[in-house]
């Protein structure tokens, strides 16, 4: 069973009840299906619900970022982001074209098993998500890699967390971190919800992040995201 102590108390009034952040699920290409821990989360919790982003097996990057803000601006209260795959990219999409005012919306953001857009394996699909954007996120963030992950090498996605000021969780083995990764609920992905969710004691981690993300741009030369309109 999830450690959900961090929401229970809200039950059954939802996230605007008692301040708890709402939280919103943002898969990656083809959806998550009905397996997938996102699915399964927004089983057993009222506060969880899924950003519809439309075209699932053909994604469109201005559509996607479109609808992750609509549904930010529409929510009643701050919001926990939960990216899987593609969807982490999406969200790194917008938060580098909303700039400070995702700041206010977000209180912060899971991203689980981003897909490398970058690479040279990549798809169609992710490649109309490159370049991966660059600049540090707005809000707190804490990044889930596999070992094993199809789609991104463990040290790209290192090297994500390290751009974006996100805390690197190391998965292990897990593939990519999805249904065939056979986690159930996934008890540590809800964990990792409770300490975004804490957002007093995850402030001096994520300014040490951004710090450590700063310093690591100072370094490198990786071209920004250009922001065009949506």
């Amino acid at each position: 069973m999830p450690n959900s102590s961090r929401f229970a108390a809200d039950q059954p009034g939802g996230p605007a009840r008692g301040g708890t952040p709402q939280i919103l699920n943002i898969p990656g290409l083809n959806n998550s299906g009905p397996g997938h821990w996102q699915s399964r989360w927004e089983q057993l919790y009222p506060w969880f619900s899924r950003v519809d982003l439309g075209l699932w097996d053909t994604p469109d990057r201005q559509l996607w970022v479109q609808r992750i803000d609509q549904t930010v601006r529409a929510a009643r209260q701050p919001v926990i982001l939960v990216g899987h795959s593609l969807g982490c990219i999406a969200i790194g999409w917008w938060a580098a074209l909303a700039g400070i005012a995702a700041r206010d919306s977000v209180a912060g953001a899971l991203l689980v098993a981003p897909a490398d857009a970058d690479s040279a394996l990549a798809g169609p699909p992710l490649r109309q998500f490159a370049p991966v954007p660059a600049g540090p996120l707005p809000f707190p963030s804490i990044l889930v890699a596999s070992r094993n992950d199809p789609h991104a090498s463990f040290e790209r996605s290192a090297r994500f967390a390290r751009s974006w000021g996100s805390h690197l969780v190391d998965a292990g083995h897990a593939g990519h971190i999805n249904a065939d990764s056979g986690l159930g609920d996934w008890p540590l992905g809800i964990s990792l919800i409770d300490r975004l969710g804490d957002s007093a004691s995850l402030r001096a981690d994520a300014e040490r992040s951004l710090a450590d993300a700063a310093r690591f741009h100072s370094r490198t030369a990786d071209p920004q995201p250009e922001a065009r309109p949506w």
